[in-house]
């Protein structure tokens, strides 16, 4: 999809020699996928505290194969 987009030219320029990439497109392309995993990140963060914790659980046996 072809965007017009009013991107800051001094900050495009420094995202493509810390990012190392070819072209703007990779760059931007890259910071975009950057932005939605931490978005994501932050999301989860949200569920610390929400699931209950049993210290009594054995995960060594919930791993074996019921027989």
């Amino acid at each position: 999809m072809a965007t017009n987009l009013a991107i800051d030219d001094a900050l495009l320029e420094e995202a493509l020699r810390v990012g190392g990439r070819r072209s703007k497109r990779e760059t931007v392309n890259e910071a975009l996928a950057e932005y939605v995993q931490r978005r994501k990140r932050r999301g989860l963060t949200r569920l610390f505290g929400t699931i209950d914790f049993r210290p009594d659980w054995d995960y060594k046996k919930a791993r074996r194969r019921a027989s």
